[in-house]
């Protein structure tokens, strides 16, 4: 009995594993211009729900996503942590 449950512990742990890595291997598009982006991401790009926009207003909610922020930072011009805000 615990030859078995140990074996089912190390599958799991092993499949965790090998998902994370998986996970982990996920690219993120990187946009050339603000157009190619907000034809993605009305909105923009977001690091984080805590970023203010420095600007006015804006038309749209901005996409949260750190990594495809970090991916296109270059393209936040006012470096307000929100890229391509519309």
């Amino acid at each position: 009995m615990k030859k078995l449950l140990s074996v089912i512990l190390s599958l799991g742990l092993l499949f965790s594993i090998s998902y994370a890595a998986e996970a982990s291997n996920t690219t993120v598009k990187k946009y050339s211009n603000c157009k190619e982006l907000n034809a993605d991401y009305k909105g923009g790009v977001a690091e984080s729900s805590s970023a203010k926009n420095k600007g006015g207003k804006t038309k749209y909610k901005p996409h949260v996503s750190k990594e495809l922020y970090n991916a296109n930072k270059g393209l936040d011009r006012d470096k307000d942590k929100i890229a391509c805000e519309r």
